[in-house]
C-alpha cells in the first residue's frame, strides 16, 4: 500500500521543484510509473483482504477501483498542457499539485477498512475538485457550479456522518471486518430504516441518482478538462463503491428500501438517455450519459446479488475509462473550434481523420459493442435485474436503445455533415492526444480477455 501512496505524495515536491522545461514530462512519467506499479493489485486473491495494515486493506471490490484511480492520474495530467499553455509557471504548478493532492484521498477512500477514515477521505476529495472547477473553469458560471457541487454533497453527507456515529454507538466498532462479522441488526425497525437511508444518501448524491443529479451536468460543463475527467472517471465511482460497501454491511437490507432507489435509478437511466438526444452542448451530453450509466450501477448494487455486484463493478471500471476518453475527445474539439455547441463543431472527419477513428472507437465502446467490457457489464446487470423482477427488462431495454441512439447522434453531429463556414484553418492532432486515447482504449480491449480481474469475484 505504502509503495503507491508514498510515491504519489512525493509527486508534490516533484511538481514544485521540477525545472519549468521538464515540469509536464517529470510529473507525467512519474505518475505513469506509479500507474504501472499499481497494476499488481489486480491479481485475484482468495483472502478477504490483501496487504492489510491497521487501517487499510485491499479486497476484490476495492482493487479494480484502486487500479483505475492510479491509471487515470497521468491521463488527467496530460490534457492540461495545452489548456495551461499561456498561464504563468506558478499557476501550472498549483494546477498539477491540486490534481495530485486529490489522489492520496481517493486511494485512501477505496482501501480503508475503517468507516471514520473512509468518511474523512470521501469528504476531502471535494476540496481540490472545488478549486479546479472554480479556478480553472472557462466561464463565469463556474462559481455557481462550484456552489451546487459544494451544497449538494455537503447536505447529503451530514446524514452519513450521523448514521456512522449511530452505528458506532450500537456496535462499538466501525472497522469493516468487525461489522461484516457482527452484521449490525438494529432493534427498532424505524431506526434501522432511517440509518440505512442516511448511510445511502451521500453515496446516492455522489453516484448520482436521478433526481439528485442536478449538480453533475453543471459541474462537468464548467470544469476544465482535468476536472471533468476526474469527476466522471473517479469521483462518481466513490458513490458506487460506497453503495456496494454499505449494502453489504446493512444485511439483511430493509426490503421496502429497495424499491424507490431501484425505480428512480432505472427511470433515471431512461430519462437521462432521452435528455441526451436533445442536448446541444457536447460536454453536457457526455455528462448526462454518465448519469444514465451510473443509474444501472445503483440499480445493480441495490439488489445485492453475486451477479449484480460483478456487473456493477465491471460497468464502473468500463464507464470510468469510456467517459474519460469521451471528455478528452470533446476537449480536442473545443481546443480547435473554441465551441462546445454541436452545430458549430460538426464535419471534422475530413480535417482530422485519425481523431475521427478515436471518436468512432469511443462511441462504439459507449454503446457497449463487443469485444468491450461495457457489453459484459450491461448484460450481467440486465440478467441480474431480470431475475429480480421481469418488468425491469422494459426500462433497461428502452434505456439501451436510447443509449445507442444518442451515441450515434453524437458521432454523426461531431464527425459528419458539412463543415461550418467559420472554420477556415484547424490545428493538426498531435502525438500527445493519440497517446492519451491509446492509454484509455487499451485497458478496455485487454480486460475482456480476463474480466475476473475487475469483476469483484474471486
Amino acid at each position: 500500500m505504502l509503495k503507491v501512496i508514498l510515491p504519489t505524495i512525493m509527486l508534490l515536491p516533484t511538481a514544485l521543484l521540477s525545472p519549468q522545461k521538464f515540469l509536464w514530462t517529470n510529473t507525467t512519467s512519474h505518475s505513469l510509473l506509479i500507474a504501472f506499479i499499481s497494476l499488481q493489485w489486480l491479481t485475484p486473491t482468495y483472502h478477504p483482504h490483501k496487504n492489510p495494515t491497521q487501517w487499510t486493506g485491499i479486497d476484490q471490490i476495492s482493487s479494480p477501483l484502486l487500479g483505475l484511480s492510479c491509471w487515470l492520474l497521468p491521463l488527467i495530467i496530460m490534457p492540461g498542457q495545452n489548456h495551461l499553455q499561456l498561464d504563468p509557471p506558478t499557476r501550472k504548478r498549483i494546477f498539477i499539485m491540486s490534481l495530485i493532492t486529490i489522489q492520496p484521498f481517493i486511494i485512501l477512500a477505496f482501501s480503508t477498512t475503517e468507516l471514520t477514515l473512509f468518511y474523512i477521505s470521501f469528504e476531502a476529495t471535494r476540496i481540490p475538485t472545488l478549486v479546479l472547477i472554480t479556478r480553472w473553469g472557462n466561464q463565469p458560471e463556474r462559481l455557481s457550479a462550484g456552489i451546487y457541487l459544494l451544497f449538494y454533497t455537503l447536505i447529503s453527507s451530514l446524514p452519513l456522518l450521523v448514521a456512522i456515529l449511530h452505528l458506532h454507538s450500537q456496535t462499538g466498532t466501525l472497522h469493516l471486518m468487525m461489522l461484516e462479522l457482527s452484521h449490525p441488526t438494529l432493534t427498532n425497525s424505524w431506526s434501522n430504516l432511517l440509518s440505512s437511508l442516511a448511510l445511502l444518501t451521500a453515496f446516492m448524491v455522489k453516484a448520482p441518482l436521478y433526481g439528485l443529479h442536478l449538480w453533475l451536468p453543471k459541474a462537468h460543463v464548467e470544469a476544465p478538462i482535468a476536472g471533468s475527467m476526474l469527476l466522471a472517471a473517479l469521483l462518481l465511482k466513490l458513490g458506487g463503491y460506497g453503495i456496494m460497501r454499505i449494502t453489504m454491511l446493512m444485511h439483511p437490507f430493509p426490503n421496502n428500501l429497495h424499491y424507490p432507489f431501484l425505480a428512480l435509478a432505472l427511470w433515471g437511466a431512461l430519462m437521462t438517455s432521452s435528455i441526451c438526444l436533445r442536448q446541444t452542448d457536447l460536454k453536457s451530453l457526455i455528462a448526462y450519459s454518465s448519469v444514465s450509466h451510473m443509474g444501472l450501477v445503483i440499480a445493480a448494487s441495490m439488489i445485492q446479488t453475486y451477479w449484480s455486484f460483478a456487473g456493477a463493478m465491471i460497468l464502473m471500471i468500463s464507464h470510468g475509462l469510456t467517459s474519460s476518453m469521451l471528455f478528452c475527445l470533446a476537449n480536442t474539439n473545443y481546443e480547435r473550434t473554441h465551441s462546445r455547441i454541436l452545430l458549430l463543431t460538426r464535419g471534422l472527419q475530413p480535417l482530422l481523420p485519425l481523431m475521427s477513428t478515436w471518436w468512432l472507437t469511443a462511441n462504439l465502446t459507449n454503446m457497449a459493442l463487443p469485444p468491450t467490457t461495457n457489453l459484459m457489464a450491461e448484460l450481467t446487470i440486465m440478467i441480474a435485474l431480470f431475475n429480480w423482477s421481469t418488468f425491469t427488462i422494459i426500462l433497461t431495454g428502452i434505456a439501451t436503445l436510447l443509449t445507442a441512439s444518442y451515441t450515434l447522434y453524437m458521432l454523426l453531429m461531431t464527425q459528419r455533415g458539412s463543415l461550418p463556414t467559420h472554420i477556415t484553418s484547424i490545428q493538426n492532432s498531435n502525438t500527445r492526444e493519440h497517446l492519451l486515447m491509446t492509454l484509455h482504449i487499451t485497458p478496455l480491449l485487454l480486460l475482456i480477455l480476463k474480466p475476473q480481474l475487475i469483476s469483484g469475484i474471486l
